[in-house]
């Protein structure tokens, strides 16, 4: 699938500004607006802001929030028609999961993760009942329009540098595309039923990624993108577990804002010098802003930050080997790249 380039330091020297400024406002938010599950509010700004790369787009950056919030309505609805049966809501959702990564598998363009991941959210939070699933679509639609007012105004406050938008270069895939993604829609189902199993519906937005590992076709990509979750986990644990160490010593609103500015800050910087694959901190700061959120709500910080990490490995590493096994089996791919996958992601060319 084909992933955003790093963002350069040249064009967007202002980026980690406003990344750390996104998560400060995202946060600021959530007093005001008082939301049931605050760690959506909190992360979904940030992921999406955070994946923008050069001159600011409105076309762009509406795309997003539009998209997640049809999505929601969209998903929301089918989940709620189909829950009552529980044979058809499993099929239902494999169909779903299968759309998605046929989409990913055939085109390399990000519609089908968003598919796939609102699939997951939607089926695990819809196994406790439509009330959950009409909580979850009403908070995604919050955060898609707190988006639509943040993004315009970090970029005017920290444009970048080059007035040219960034253009996606997705690279449609090869091989048997349709048993791919029957490899990663079985898996993916048998996981949305492990997250069900461990997980309340609050907490739902600290262990989706562990499922998007599989948006990666090769067997090499596959285990690789586990092991960047995994850095991305420890990354936003310790920047989590940081802030909300100093925020206790100091519990006033300006100090939290202040130190979520620094953590995105930070991030940022990481993102635009640090020579590892950029993608392990762009993951890291929503992971962060979740944990926190979830700490500050309703959770144990220590828990919380326990149970994202155990999670992600047990979830990740497990989907991963079973689909990295599933396509060495049936070799759908036969062309997989014999490019280290870091650096082939680092590059944000395809997979």
């Amino acid at each position: 699938m084909y992933v955003a380039p790093r963002p350069d330091a040249v064009e967007d020297p202002l980026y980690g500004i406003r990344l750390g400024l996104t998560g400060a406002l995202s946060f600021a938010a959530i007093p005001l607006l008082d939301p049931l599950m605050p760690t959506i509010v909190a992360a979904l700004p940030v992921g999406l802001i955070a994946a923008q790369r050069k001159a600011f787009a409105p076309a762009r950056i509406l795309a997003g929030p539009i998209a997640a919030s049809v999505m929601a309505l969209l998903m929301a609805w089918f989940v709620t028609w189909v829950q009552p049966m529980p044979v058809v809501f499993a099929g239902a959702m494999w169909l779903v999961y299968f759309a998605g990564f046929g989409m990913i598998l055939r085109t390399g363009a990000a519609p089908g993760m968003l598919v796939v991941i609102m699939g997951v959210l939607f089926s695990v939070v819809g196994m406790s009942g439509a009330a959950a699933v009409t909580v979850l679509r009403n908070e995604f639609i919050l955060a898609a329009l707190l988006t639509l007012v943040i993004a315009p105004l970090v970029y005017t406050v920290c444009p970048a540098r080059t007035g040219v938008p960034h253009a996606d270069q997705p690279t449609p895939g090869q091989g048997n595309t349709a048993l791919g993604a029957a490899i990663r829609a079985s898996v993916l189902l048998a996981l949305s039923f492990w997250l069900y199993a461990v997980m309340p519906p609050s907490d739902i937005m600290m262990a989706i990624m562990a499922a998007l590992v599989l948006v990666f076709p090769t067997r090499r990509a596959v285990f690789f993108e586990a092991g960047q979750r995994m850095r991305a986990t420890l990354y936003g644990s310790a920047l989590a577990a940081i802030v909300l160490a100093l925020f206790l010593l100091s519990p006033n609103l300006p100090v939290l804002l202040g130190l979520i500015f620094l953590a995105g800050l930070w991030v940022g910087q990481r993102m635009l010098f640090d020579p590892r694959p950029h993608m392990a901190y762009q993951n890291a700061y929503p992971a962060a802003m979740a944990l926190i959120a979830g700490a500050l709500s309703t959770q144990d910080p220590a828990d919380a930050i326990l149970s994202r990490i155990v999670l992600t490995l047990t979830g990740a590493f497990a989907a991963a080997f079973a689909v990295a096994l599933l396509d060495q089996v049936t070799n759908w791919r036969p062309e997989n790249s014999r490019l280290p996958a870091g650096a082939a992601l680092d590059r944000a060319g395809p997979v």
